[in-house]
């Protein structure tokens, strides 16, 4: 398959920083699926397939700008991402030039969808709250910190490459494409590393940071840290010299002798974990995520993925009390809960419960409707004996009867089925139910149907956004499911019991 123009250009671009790469990897550009790393022959468990220098990855510590970035004292993704504006900004004069060609403009994150999009495609998701605020507290950094460090820095910078869009852009290219890298650097920018494809729990490749006991003239403060070498001048290579330049050192199954250069603290290096047969993709993995958290950062889902979750928010179950029950009832019937030491997942000020891939809420979910659902008569004797043994769970002897005794500590790690009573099962479905509503008026098979008409590449957000809906609703059916078991259960027991007695 022929290399495409950019692809040269990025390679000769490696060459010139000293990247070091297996002749083993072949690297395939498609228009529609972007670039993608194969195997060229078996790679075996162990290989070093590629090293990559510090110095070649784009940090604040390397960038033209770190000056300026931290006079402002712009740190973290923020700070990568005014690193990355400026290199893009001086063009070909860009130490990085080979390699941000290769990158696209942005990627197809959430963050950078229009906010009707956001709405109409999200709507009902884990995602929806999550994009809004993001988009809002992007916007608020631009302006507070992007737009003061055009006023003061100076005037060789070109305002058209830090405005808001440019800096969503940047933004989003830093969520999905950073790495960690070291002490000193923090995150940045690595080049390579970031051109092979993620595949749950399907890890080829694993990128290594070597630890480093150097320290900076600029930073010494006792802490693990690389040498702040100065960015050598990027040197260029003629085209006809590609063929000889490129690899380097790189030819062979291994590299050289990882033993030697992996104690190279300048070195990053890509090592295989698995064998790999000729012509498969080798995949690195971004962690062991559902697909809202890989929608938000990286800007795709996978169908059927294991680790999704669905949340539901205690807000949501507050409003099921509310309709059923007096505000002042609820909020005796939470204090309580509260009080027996049990409480909510937190994320950005929000309180929530999640439901596993299979179906099954968390057990500070069930205890909470269990409490709500509770007589006045139970309620009133358990929140006595609270007042009087403090936090239920730190005293061994406090003895409930009935109802209440399945919160006591003794029974707790078995009180899961015992919670489940119909009560507690009515009241899931009807949470399940208020979490459902949540998604519009479309039910989940016309979703599926939709997902089945839709191309993954021509339109790609509302295949993604529906990948995501479907594995959601997907879990809301399977609580359902798990609520009503019980009923089920005992339908069959009850049915079993007349057969015997109608034998006898």
């Amino acid at each position: 398959m022929a290399t495409s123009r950019r692809l040269r250009a990025f390679k000769r671009w490696m060459a010139s920083r000293g990247f070091e790469v297996s002749d083993g990897l072949e690297f395939v550009d498609d228009p529609e699926n972007g670039i993608a790393v194969r195997a060229l022959r078996l790679l075996k468990e162990g290989d070093v397939v590629a090293r990559i220098p510090k110095d070649a990855c784009l940090t604040v510590k390397t960038s033209g700008a770190r000056q300026m970035i931290e006079d402002a004292d712009l740190a973290g993704n923020l700070g990568v991402a005014v690193a990355l504006m400026y290199e893009r900004s001086l063009g070909e004069e860009s130490p990085w030039t080979g390699y941000l060609q290769l990158l696209p403009h942005q990627e197809c994150l959430p963050l950078v969808w229009t906010l009707n999009e956001v709405n109409e495609l999200l709507s009902g998701t884990e995602l929806h709250k999550t994009v809004q605020e993001d988009k809002a507290l992007m916007y608020e950094d631009w302006k507070e910190n992007i737009l003061p460090v055009l006023d003061f820095a100076p005037s060789k910078l070109n305002p058209k490459f830090f405005g808001v869009e440019e800096y969503f852009a940047a933004r989003s290219l830093v969520a999905s494409r950073s790495f960690e890298i070291d002490d000193y650097h923090g995150f940045g920018m690595v080049p390579l590393a970031d051109l092979f494809n993620h595949k749950t729990d399907a890890e080829d490749v694993h990128f290594t940071a070597v630890s480093s006991n150097y320290e900076s003239d600029n930073d010494v403060d006792g802490n693990e840290c690389v040498t702040d070498e100065e960015l050598a001048e990027n040197s260029s290579i003629d085209e006809t010299e590609l063929g000889t330049a490129l690899i380097g050192k790189c030819s062979g199954s291994n590299l050289e002798s990882s033993s030697v250069v992996g104690d190279d603290p300048s070195m990053l290096e890509m090592i295989m974990i698995k064998n790999v047969s000729i012509g498969a993709e080798v995949f690195n993995t971004y962690g062991s995520m559902g697909n809202a958290a890989l929608l938000h950062r990286y800007g795709f889902t996978e169908q059927d993925n294991c680790y999704d979750i669905v949340n539901i928010d205690l807000e949501l179950v507050l409003q099921w009390c509310s309709s059923l029950f007096s505000a002042r009832y609820a909020r005796a019937r939470v204090s309580l809960w509260r009080r027996l030491g049990y409480s909510a997942c937190v994320s950005q000020n929000s309180e929530y419960f999640e439901i596993s891939s299979n179906g099954e809420p968390q057990t500070e979910l069930l205890m909470l409707l269990y409490i709500i659902l509770l007589s006045e008569d139970a309620h009133h004797k358990l929140d006595i004996s609270v007042s009087i043994a403090g936090n239920i769970h730190e005293s061994s002897e406090t003895s409930l009867s009935g109802d209440c005794n399945i919160l006591t500590k003794k029974t707790y790690d078995m009180s899961r089925k015992s919670l489940l009573t119909r009560k507690v099962c009515g009241a899931l479905l009807s949470v399940a139910d208020m979490r459902e509503s949540l998604y519009g008026l479309n039910s989940i098979e016309d979703d599926i149907e939709t997902l089945g008409r839709c191309d993954c590449v021509r339109e790609r957000k509302l295949f993604h956004s529906l990948v995501l809906r479907v594995g959601e609703r997907k879990i809301l059916e399977k609580l359902r499911n798990f609520a009503a078991q019980p009923f089920r259960t005992g339908k069959r027991n009850s049915a079993r019991k007349k057969m015997k007695s109608r034998r006898k």
